[in-house]
C-alpha cells in the first residue's frame, strides 16, 4: 500500500472511530445503569409491603435506631387514626358522637367499611378528606377500592359481617400499604377467611381485629383468623371495653396492655411471633385487662 492510500485509510479509521464514539459512550452508560439498578434491587426495601418479601433495612448494622413507620391511635369501636412516617393521616370507620369523647381528628382520607352511624360518621373528620366507601347502595353491594393517597396504597377486601346473626350481610375490610408496613383493618369480619381473601390481604404486619362476637367474630374465631393472616401485631377492637373478651382473645398469646390510646410501629422492630397490643381509648371504662 503506497503512502497516499495508507493516509486515506487512517483518515477513514479516525472518522469511523469518531462516528462510533457516542454509541460506545451510550453503551457504557447503559451498562452502568443496569449495574446500579441491580444494586438498588438488593440494597433498598420494596415499595409494596403487602405483596413482597420482608427486607431488613437494618441488615448488616450492629446497632441502629428503629424507624417509626406508622403511629396508630385508637378512638374506640372500629375508629382509628393511622399516621404514616410522611404525615399521611388515614381515618377508619369514624364513630358518631355519644359513645366516646368526640376527637378533633383531621384526615387526608377516610375509609368506611360499614354503612351505619357507628362506622360512617365522616362528617366529624376535619380537613376535607377523601372518603372511600367499601359498600354502595347503602351497604347492599361491595364497592371496589384500589387507590393511592399520597404515600399509601389503599384497597379493600370484601367480607361478611353479622354472620352469627344474619348470614351473608356484606361488609368491607381495608388494607393500607405504606411501602414499608402493611396494616389491615378487618372491619366487622365475622367468618374465617377463604383462600382468595387471604391472598388479597397479603403479608399483614398489623391487624386491627374485631373480637366482639354477634355482629363480628368472637375472640376464639378471631384467633383462628390471626393464624390465617399471621400478623406481627394484632390490636383488638369492637370489644365494648370488655376485659372478659380481651382476656379470651389474648389467652396463650404474648400480650402488652398499654395505658394509652396510641402505638408507634416500626418495621425494624416488629415482634415474633404475633403479639397482642391492647390500646385504651379516651373515655373507656377504668378497668384492668388482666
Amino acid at each position: 500500500m503506497d503512502a497516499r492510500r495508507w493516509g486515506e485509510s487512517r483518515v477513514r479509521d479516525r472518522e469511523l472511530h469518531d462516528l462510533l464514539r457516542p454509541f460506545r459512550t451510550l453503551r457504557l452508560l447503559l451498562g452502568s445503569v443496569v449495574f446500579i439498578s441491580s444494586l438498588l434491587i438488593f440494597t433498598f426495601p420494596s415499595q409494596s409491603a403487602c405483596r413482597d418479601p420482608d427486607v431488613a433495612r437494618g441488615f448488616g448494622s450492629l446497632a441502629y435506631a428503629a424507624n417509626v413507620d406508622a403511629t396508630i391511635q385508637y378512638f374506640g369501636h372500629n375508629f382509628f387514626l393511622i399516621t404514616t412516617s410522611k404525615g399521611t393521616r388515614i381515618v377508619t370507620d369514624p364513630l358518631g358522637p355519644g359513645w366516646y369523647p368526640n376527637p378533633n381528628v383531621m384526615g387526608d382520607v377516610v375509609t368506611v367499611g360499614k354503612e351505619m352511624f357507628n362506622h360512617n360518621a365522616v362528617q366529624i373528620v376535619l380537613g376535607n378528606p377523601v372518603v372511600l366507601r367499601g359498600l354502595t347502595n347503602y351497604g347492599a353491594d361491595w364497592n371496589k377500592v384500589s387507590t393511592s393517597i399520597k404515600d399509601t396504597l389503599i384497597y379493600n377486601v370484601p367480607i361478611h359481617q353479622n354472620a352469627e346473626v344474619v348470614e351473608g350481610i356484606k361488609g368491607s375490610a381495608f388494607v393500607f400499604d405504606l411501602g414499608t408496613l402493611c396494616i389491615a383493618h378487618l372491619g366487622d369480619l365475622s367468618q374465617k377467611l377463604n383462600e382468595q381473601q387471604i391472598k388479597a390481604f397479603g403479608k399483614v404486619d398489623v391487624a386491627l381485629t374485631p373480637i366482639g362476637g354477634g355482629r363480628t367474630m368472637g375472640p376464639e374465631l378471631a384467633k383462628e383468623v390471626l393464624a390465617q393472616l399471621k400478623p406481627k401485631i394484632a390490636i383488638p377492637m369492637h370489644h365494648r371495653d370488655s376485659p372478659y373478651l380481651i382476656q379470651q382473645f389474648s389467652a396463650g398469646m404474648k400480650t402488652r396492655t398499654l395505658n394509652t390510646d396510641t402505638l408507634t410501629v416500626s418495621k425494624d422492630a416488629l415482634p415474633i411471633p404475633t403479639e397482642i397490643d391492647v390500646l385504651q381509648p379516651r373515655g373507656a371504662m377504668n378497668y384492668n385487662y388482666r
